[in-house]
């Protein structure tokens, strides 16, 4: 399966913020963007350009692949499907991607990055309504429970991401029992309440040309 394998913090530098593609090495003065806030490459310091209008789209539909992790492909085939529900597509995109099994189980906290949280869920180490899922785009429904194997609960990545997630605000769409390391998707969150700040309808306006 092709993937990304080049420096992730690249990514954040070229988009211009953080995207905390490597987990709590963002909170630190380690991070690459602390150090270096300006775009990679050899003239990076200095570039100064003026940015086109589809040079803008370009840059917010990025943002958003490379946040959730996601090749091309798949972001395109996301996008398709959006078009398809009823409703705002820029935000039925964004609430699709929040399902993905990868992404629950960052934000709940068991993993320390989404990549992470891929790296698990491929390893079989969740299970969603007691069925054991190795599928990292593995759509969540309200109500779906996803819990950590009972052979997998030693795993020392877990409970590190756990114990540094203790102090962080809980999801409302999230219901977190750290104690037995299980968690509800409880439902899927409005638009405004996912902490993304990217610009979904300027992405629309790109793929609509």
């Amino acid at each position: 399966m092709a993937r990304y394998t080049d420096a992730v913090c690249k990514l954040c530098r070229r988009e211009g913020e953080k995207l905390f593609l490597k987990g709590q090495r963002c909170m630190t003065s380690k991070c690459s963007f602390e150090r270096r806030g300006y775009p990679p490459g050899q003239h990076g310091k200095n570039r100064r350009f003026k940015v086109s209008n589809y040079g803008i789209q370009l840059r917010e539909k990025q943002k958003i692949r490379r946040t959730y992790g996601l090749l091309e492909r798949q972001f395109r085939n996301y996008f398709k499907k959006a078009e398809k529900e009823k409703g705002i597509t820029g935000e039925n995109l964004i609430k699709m991607l929040e399902r993905r099994l990868d992404n629950v189980i960052y934000r709940l906290g068991f993993a320390p990055s989404r990549n992470a949280a891929r790296q698990l869920v491929r390893h079989r180490h969740f299970m969603v309504n007691d069925r054991v899922i190795d599928i990292p785009s593995y759509l969540v429904l309200p109500g779906d429970q996803i819990k950590v194997r009972d052979k997998s609960r030693k795993l020392e990545v877990i409970h590190t991401s756990i114990r540094r997630a203790m102090d962080a605000k809980p999801y409302s769409w999230l219901e977190l029992d750290k104690a037995n390391l299980t968690g509800i998707f409880q439902e899927i969150p409005d638009r405004e309440k996912i902490p993304l700040s990217a610009q979904e309808q300027i992405v629309v306006e790109l793929y609509s040309k």
